[in-house]
């Protein structure tokens, strides 16, 4: 049995899940409501306040389809119960972000500002700046596949170079730095 996927997906209050045709997973939630088509050989049961999965097989392929879809309706319970949770830090001389509604302006030392449309489910701020602090750009929302994807594009603007460490970083990551140029002694 996959260690994944035998484990049932507990659900908190508020949150329902629904299996409808076509074995589409719905859940419902606080936060919002997600969906996802479950390969026709997982079954999916709810049983009141759990959801579990079971394999026709032990078959490779049933084994991984089995503990990835458990994962992938698992993380669609916590983001609507919960929600997810992005921070990102721009890390140099002169960069901004400006949230204005679903708009993000960017200002990464280009010749030009960078303007980035978010989805409708994906909700951002900047975090106000103080003075000697990096700018924070928080993305919050439900689905974190989405939110992931966003997070990832945002930092391909400006990934962060290893010798001063300028560039869009997530908060908390520990960036490989290398020594720069040394004397040589003559």
């Amino acid at each position: 049995m996959s260690r994944i996927g035998k484990l049932p997906v507990h659900l908190p209050a508020g949150v329902t899940v629904e299996v409808l045709d076509g074995n589409v997973v719905k859940v419902k939630g606080p936060l919002g409501t997600l969906s996802q088509k479950v390969d026709s050989d997982i079954t999916v049961a709810v049983e009141g306040t759990e959801v579990k999965l079971s394999r026709p097989t032990d078959a490779p392929r049933h084994r991984s389809l089995h503990g990835l879809y458990r994962a992938l309706i698992h993380n669609m319970v916590v983001g609507v119960s919960e929600g997810f949770t992005i921070q990102q830090e721009l890390v140099g001389v002169g960069y901004r972000v400006e949230a204005q509604g679903q708009m993000l302006i960017f200002s990464l030392g280009y010749s030009h500002d960078i303007q980035l449309l978010l989805p409708e489910e994906i909700k951002a701020e900047a975090a106000a700046v103080k003075k000697g602090q990096n700018p924070v750009l928080v993305l919050k929302s439900c689905d974190k596949q989405l939110v992931g994807q966003v997070a990832a594009k945002i930092r391909s603007f400006r990934k962060p170079e290893p010798y001063k460490g300028k560039g869009i970083k997530f908060v908390g990551e520990q960036l490989r730095r290398k020594a720069g140029k040394s004397a040589s002694a003559k």
